[in-house]
């Protein structure tokens, strides 16, 4: 079940792909969901430069 305020939507990946995500996810103990949402962060912020700021999460 979806975080409240999240969107939830389906993603197909590589299997190999989704495989270094998770060894990336346990290496910095996160999930594979929120190492892909920190991952798209990043290249947003990458992407946009100081055009735009992509807002972070609520620390809980």
């Amino acid at each position: 079940m979806a975080s409240p305020g999240k969107k939830s939507f389906l993603l197909r990946i590589d299997p190999d792909l989704w495989a270094e995500i998770e060894r990336l996810a346990s290496a910095e103990l996160r999930s594979a969901n929120a190492q892909v949402e920190y991952l798209l962060r990043e290249a947003l912020k990458d992407r946009l430069g100081s055009k735009s700021r992509p807002k972070e999460p609520k620390q809980k």
